[in-house]
Order: C-alpha cells, then structure tokens, then sequence
C-alpha cells in the first residue's frame, strides 16, 4: 500500500494551474434538485456529479467505473478553491466523466459518508486530512485512497493515475480497498469492560494533568498552531476545578477564554465566534462561522461567567447571542448550520478592515487614534498587506493611559466607533449562508441559550430557548421521537442529534420545569437504544439499523471539536436513568464508560477524552439532586442555577409531578428545597443561602 501513496506523494509536487471555460449555468447535473445549499454550489460545473444514493452507485457498478467522492461543506474556503479551479474546468470534467462516476457530499449532511471517507484518508494518507474531501472508490464504495484540496494539475495527474492503476492493474485497487475497509471496521472495535464499577481518584487526576501539559499557559487553547476552542476540553477543566479546586484548571480556562474574546477568533464588532484560529495567537481566524462552534462556547462562556463574573465574558455571551439571533435564526425558530469564509471572491473580505476606511467612517481623528490602539490597527495592515483584522491585546486601562483619557472615555468612544463600522460593514457584500437546520446543531445551540439563561436570567433567552425547543419537537420528531437529520429532509437523523437534542430537552426541564421536555429527552433516547445500540460491545452505532449499510458500520468514540456523539449519549443514559430511576440505563453508561477508559487513560491525547472526564467525574462526584417543590420553586431556582454547580440537576415544581424523586415532597403553601444525592435527601430548607452550603463543592 505505501507504493500508491508514493507515487501519489510525487503526484502532489506539480504547479498549481489555473480553471478555463468557466459559463456560469452552461451545464447543470444531478445536483441541481439537491436541498443542500453545498451540492447546489456545484450544480451547475461541467463534472457530471451524482448526489450519494442508488443511481451513481448502480451506475459505476454497472460501467465498472471508479467512484470519485468528494465531500465538504457550505462555509468551506478550499472547497470553493477547488470547485473554482478544478470542477468548473472542462478539461478535469471530461477526465471525470470518462473514466468516473463523480459523487458529491455534503458532510454536514450526511456525516455517516463523511466519516468512512476521512478515517479512510487517515488511515492512507501521507500529510493532512481536510476538506474538500477527495476519495477514491471501488464501483461498490469500498475507498482505496483519499487525500484533501488539490491544485488543478496535480488533481489530474491523480485522476490519470486512478484510472490507469484500474485499468491495467484492477487486483491492486482491490487489494487496496480490502485492506482499507477491513481496518475502517475495526476502527468500532472496543473491548467491552467485564466485573465491578471501580472509579479511582487517580485516574482522572492522571487524564487531567494530561490535558494540561497541552496547554498554552500563556495564550491559551493547545500549544502551537493552528488553535480550535475545543470548548468541551474547558468545560470538562471547569468542572475538575468546580470539584476538586484545582487551580491550574481554572488558569487554563480562564487564560483560554480571555484570549479568545480578545482574539480575531472572535467578531469584535458583531459577536460571534469563527471555526479556528490559524495562528497561535487567536488573531487570524479561519473566517467561516458554525452554529456548533457558537452554542457550545455560549456555554462555556456562561458557566464560566457563574464562577469568575468576568464582564468580558458576559459581552462574548450577549454579543454572540445578538449575532445568532441576527444572522442565523430562521423565522420558525430553528437555526441555520453556517456562514462561509469567503465574500467578494475571497476570505475574510467581510472583516478586514484597511486603516484610511476605518478613519473615513469614524470621521473623528482621536476617536480613530483610540480605536487603532485598542483594536491593533495598523497603517500597513496588521495581517495581510493593508488589511487588519480587529483583535486586542491591551486593557481599557492601558488605553486610556496611552491617550491621556478616563476609562469611561474610552468606553463610550469604542462603543460609538464599533456601532458605526459594524453599520457599514452591514452594507458590504455577506458572506453566504448555508440554511441547513440540522438537529443535532440545534441541540447544542439551544443548550447554548439554556445556560446563558441559568448565568444571566435574560427572560428573551429562555423564550427563544422554548421557541427552538417547540420547533424540533414539532417540525423535526416523530410521535415515536424518531428525528431527522435536518428540517424538510427524510434523511434519518444519526445519533449525535439524538445525543445533543435529548440533553437539551433535558437542560430546558430544569429551567422551567415543564415535564413534557423531560419526557421528550427521555423518548429519543429509548428510540435511539432501540435502533441504534450494539448488542456485543454495548456502545451505539453512529448510523441507526433502519440505515443504508455503507462499507462500515461505524461508532463515534472520540471528543473532537464537538464531543463524540457516544460520550454525549452516555451521559444522557446516565442522567436520565438517574431522574427515571432506570437502573439499566445508569449500568449501561458505566460500563460504556469504563470500557473508553481503558484507552483512555493510556492514551497522550486527553482532549479526546474530555466528555468522557466529564462522566467520569460524574461518578466519582456524585450529583447533586436538588427538588425545590412548592409555589415558588422557579423563583427559587432560578436563583440557585445561578451559581456555579459543576455537579447539580434540578426538579421539581409547583407539583410533585411524576418523578420518583418528588413524591411526597409537596407542602401546602410552602415551598421547599431538597438537597440529594442518590435519592438521599437532607432535611429540607426554604432559602437558597441556606441550601448552597448542604453542597460539600460549595
């Protein structure tokens, strides 16, 4: 197998060429009927492109044609590179369409395809694994090598290659995709955990200090570049310290979360967070933004505004909420997947900044003077030539000193200056929108609001919480809780939007209440058990058995920029068998747990293992159950969630409802709170200042 990859290698040395015989809607494809705003990008390129079904498949089976799968997604830069300079050309076209049948995926929608494809190219590849996606296939879908972004003339001596090697020597190919698809399978492959639940101290101590050799102490995130959040890494840092006190933890999220909202990471002017940093000083965001991205850090930002009161975070939170509500709520309640890197032809356009255009619109020499200090503006550009990107280094403090003002002065200048630029910068061309509503981005980003709600007591939150909430139920579930992928397809949803919209429905109870969210939670994770569970090992499959078999059945183990869709459903097993008092849910979760932990715990690459920490900890701190029941139990939660309670659910009501844990628990006119754990409860207390010290953590 390293002979192919060689010569591939050598292939990759030629010079980048440019697209030609570009006639915008000269041609049109099988793509053109897609909903996915990516396929649609490329529905209209030469290349005969095929979405992922039966047709393209039984087509190459029937010609003995390779596949050529190529994935990516709406917001992606080298995706349009690519299309630009190789699927909108005539000549790679006509390569393509002789001698393949060409597939395009959208990942975001059918991640399932995505990830066969990209663990194939890990497995094969010399170099990094990215998107666009380029994958080569047998006619039954069997990969025999992938590889990412490609300039023209080296992704034609690619496909000359392919085609030759399959014409003249087809055993190899063959042989090729037998050894890839048989370790595609064992990649699931895990070692179930057999004898007693035993959760040591040590060991996640051990995982911890594992995490944070990888700090960046000084800027934040992982040490080096290029910088993802990773904001399930911090959360789970957070939750260490909230339990444990350990000091180091909290510097890690704290220096991480101060310079990410300070960083170009982070929209200065309208809020919001882009993928990644491709520097490692959070300066140089990679531009596209993702609604993942977004809900997940609304709610680390909230939790650690609970602990550390940190303004900063308190503006990252508000300003990021502003932005989704602006630029990717859909009018029904649900929210768009993205907003691509690129306007104008190129990345970032819509956020760099040229000093002379700054000064023309502020039309204020000292207000300008001001904003160039605070933000990092430069003359000659603080990026590329002429171009800055807004991003901070200095406190108000320092500013002020710098220009002989008050604090106060410079606040009201930088806000003055920040609402005029961002007003203008609404006039330039936006970048585009990918209107996918997919389930499992949804969960997280309600999750998103319910924690900011639980920090900040914001009432519109909670109601745009309910909104999205009502949407999924209604628009995106079934009676029997069986989802879709994303809104208006018949695509069966997989199981991390299972996993993220059930821990919503959970999170929304808690804050209001309502037991029908509880109920909800614990509906779509019974389906996803039912159709989505491994009899053997006990974890769950990614794809559901009403599925179409790909070449691998596979399971998501590992937290990545997202947490793996397993640690997420595991916790959930964990959380509802406790409210439900479903013994077998809770043994489940444990076990799945410690047979990760096996792995875990030798492995270098804790990050990958953060969620799975954080139901770790989850056994070895045993959470609190707090029942407040009575006619003010809202009140007297929203004033306990609060604070900081790394290890805390709530229920309850202004009735005893139909938890276990609830009954007998009502007292006429009076409202109580009950600290538990293990369904084991202290004698009962009536004030919130009283009931923070029955937790040891507290």
């Amino acid at each position: 197998m390293r002979i192919l990859f060689g010569i591939v290698a050598v292939l990759l040395l030629g010079a980048c060429g440019d697209s030609n015989e570009v006639a915008e809607n000269k041609y049109t494809n099988k793509l053109v009927d897609e909903r996915s705003p990516y396929l649609q990008q490329h529905a209209h390129n030469p290349v005969n492109w095929y979405p992922w079904g039966e047709e393209a498949l039984q087509k190459a089976q029937e010609e003995n044609k390779l596949l050529v799968i190529s994935v990516g997604y709406s917001a992606c830069h080298w995706c349009h590179v690519m299309e630009h300079e190789s699927f909108s050309d005539t000549a790679v076209a006509n390569l393509m369409n002789e001698y393949f049948v060409a597939i395009k995926v959208d990942r975001e929608e059918r991640p399932d395809i995505d990830d066969i494809y990209m663990t194939a190219c890990h497995m094969a590849g010399q170099g990094s694994c990215g998107w666009p996606l380029n994958a080569f296939a047998l006619p039954d879908g069997k990969p025999i090598w992938a590889g990412s972004y490609f300039p023209r003339d080296n992704w034609m001596d690619i496909l000359k290659y392919f085609r030759d090697i399959y014409e003249n020597e087809p055993e190899k190919a063959i042989g090729f995709a037998e050894e890839l698809t048989t370790g595609l399978k064992e990649t699931s492959m895990i070692d179930l955990h057999t004898g007693d639940f035993d959760f040591v101290d040590a060991e996640v101590d051990s995982i911890t200090q594992t995490l944070l050799s990888r700090i960046d102490f000084q800027k934040g995130g992982r040490k080096g570049q290029p910088k993802f959040p990773l904001p399930v890494v911090y959360e789970y840092l957070l939750k260490y310290h909230g339990l444990t006190g350990d000091t180091e933890s909290l510097k890690a999220v704290e220096v991480t979360l101060d310079n990410i909202a300070m960083g170009g990471i982070y929209d200065q002017l309208g809020g919001g967070f882009a993928r990644y940093s491709t520097d490692a000083l959070w300066k140089v965001p990679h531009f596209e933004k993702m609604l993942y991205d977004n809900g997940q850090l609304v709610s680390l930002y909230s939790q650690a505004y609970q602990l550390l009161q940190k303004p900063l975070y308190e503006k990252a939170v508000k300003e990021s909420l502003e932005f989704v509500e602006r630029e990717l709520q859909a009018p029904d309640g649900g929210f768009y997947s993205s907003l691509d890197a690129d306007s104008e032809g190129r990345e970032g356009a819509y956020y760099i900044w040229e000093k002379p255009v700054i000064d023309s619109i502020l039309a204020n020499e000292k207000q300008s003077e001001v904003f160039a200090d605070y933000y990092e503006i430069r003359e000659r550009g603080n990026w590329e030539e002429g171009e800055n990107i807004l991003f901070r280094r200095k406190s108000l403090e320092e500013v002020a000193s710098n220009n002989d003002l008050s604090e106060s002065e410079v606040a009201t200048m930088i806000d003055e200056a920040r609402e005029k630029l961002h007003e203008a910068r609404q006039q330039r061309e936006r970048p585009g929108l990918d209107d996918k509503i997919l389930a499992s981005w949804n969960g997280l980003m309600l999750k998103g609001y319910i924690d900011a709600y639980r920090a900040f007591g914001e009432d519109s939150y909670l109601e745009t919480a309910l909104k999205t909430a009502r949407f999924l139920a209604s628009e995106m579930m079934d009676e029997d809780h069986r989802l879709v992928r994303h809104h208006g397809s018949d695509i069966n949803a997989f199981l991390d939007d299972y996993a993220f919209v059930a821990q919503a429905f959970g999170a929304l109870y808690e804050v209001t209440f309502d037991q029908q969210w509880l109920d909800h939670a614990k509906g779509l994770t019974a389906y996803a058990v039912a159709h989505f569970q491994d009899p053997e090992s006990g974890m769950f499959y990614y794809t559901s058995d009403l599925d179409e078999a790909l070449v691998a059945r596979k399971m998501e183990l590992h937290d990545n920029v997202i947490p793996a869709s397993n640690s997420a459903f595991n916790r959930n097993l964990f959380y509802l068998g406790s409210m439900y008092s479903n013994a077998d849910w809770v043994e489940t979760s444990k076990t799945n747990l410690l047979s990760m932990w096996k792995e875990a715990a030798a492995s270098d690459f804790a990050d990958a293992y953060s969620n799975w920490g954080q139901l770790y900890l989850e056994q070895l701190y045993a959470p609190y159950e707090i029942a407040i029941v009575g006619p003010e139990a809202g009140k007297l939660r929203d004033a306990m969630m609060a604070n900081f309670l790394p290890n805390a659910h709530f229920l309850g009501g202004t009735s005893e409802g139909e938890l276990e844990l609830l009954k007998d628990k009502l007292v006429d006119s009076e409202t109580f709170i009950y600290v538990c754990q293990n369904k084991v409860c202290k004698l009962p207390v009536q004030e919130v200042a009283a009931a923070l010290p029955l937790m040891e953590n507290q």
